[in-house]
């Protein structure tokens, strides 16, 4: 075996993303965990210490990144700053989910596009000593905000549709479908083995309504493919759509599945045979974790492939 099969690959987390940090180990036998203390001060600033800190210098390091609130984006960019001045080989951060990306443009004068002063952030991390920093993203929002980030960082976008297209693999009658054109545009060549159906949203008084555009659902298991869900309420109305042409099955996939204040509720005994999200929003797959019709597909096998397969 070559030297490159024994070199090992440390992975630090914070503790949002543990259980995934471990799937994750578990799947390469280079990937070793690392620790650091995640406590607060009396005064309520954090406290923040990379344990045994001497095994970082001159290895490869990973951090798994959840800015699932505005007051984590403090804590870990705080940590995530320092391992580079440790004298560390490479620096990964790896953000399954990119929390700004809704708010990615403006449209009139005095709205800030917070996606921007996020990359603006991340693009102050320091080189380590091979150069600058990968930072790794799944199916982020819009695939124009890679350009927010300067040159001092290298934006990686991946995708998770590899875990879907497994997942669904063996569904007879299928048929893809995409809530909007922009869905569309973005995942549409990812399944060219399945009838694909496009839909439109329209709006009738204060209310937005999903038509199908192209595609007939007629007797098939109908699968709606996005990045993510909010509130859900595009699903909703689509799947409405859906079972009025026709479709024999609906279900559901979004790689991120956000759903402030615990809107997922509402899909719980609401006509759907299965709503897929991944591990991106570790809170949420909490959540949701045996509760049909979720099912939770891990990201683990193809965040491990990308940092054992670099």
């Amino acid at each position: 075996m070559s030297g490159l099969a024994h070199k090992l690959i440390y992975l630090y987390y914070c503790p949002q993303m543990s259980a995934l940090a471990e799937l994750i180990a578990a799947t390469c036998s280079s990937i070793v965990l690392g620790e650091i203390q995640w406590a607060d001060f009396e005064d309520g600033f954090p406290n923040l210490v990379i344990k045994e800190v001497e095994i970082c210098r001159n290895k490869d390091i990973i951090f798994l990144a959840s800015f699932d609130t505005s007051g984590e984006i403090f804590k870990q960019l705080s940590v995530i700053y320092e391992f580079p001045r440790i004298g560390i080989r490479s620096f990964k951060v790896v953000m399954p989910f990119y929390p700004t990306g809704t708010m990615e443009r403006v449209e009139e004068e005095g709205e800030i596009a917070t996606a921007a002063a996020l990359a603006r952030m991340l693009s102050a991390i320091p080189h380590s000593m091979s150069g600058p920093t990968q930072i790794i993203i799944y199916d982020i929002h819009a695939l124009q905000e890679r350009f927010y980030f300067s040159d001092s960082v290298i934006p990686r976008l991946e995708t998770a549709i590899p875990i879907l297209k497994d997942r669904i693999k063996c569904i007879r009658d299928l048929a893809i479908v995409f809530p909007d054109e922009g869905a569309w545009k973005r995942f549409g060549t990812m399944f060219d083995e399945y009838p694909l159906i496009i839909c439109h949203k329209i709006r009738k008084g204060e209310k937005r309504v999903v038509k199908i555009k192209e595609g007939d659902p007629s007797g098939k298991h109908a699968v709606i493919v996005d990045d993510l869900v909010m509130s859900g309420g595009t699903l909703q109305e689509c799947k409405k759509a859906l079972f009025e042409s026709g479709a024999s099955e609906v279900s559901a996939y979004v790689t991120h599945g956000v759903f402030p204040q615990a809107s997922w509720k509402k899909f719980v005994d609401a006509g759907f045979s299965h709503v897929w999200i991944t591990d991106s929003c570790p809170q949420t797959a909490k959540a949701v974790a045996g509760k049909a019709p979720f099912e939770v597909l891990s990201l683990s096998q193809m965040i491990s492939n990308v940092l054992c397969q670099d």
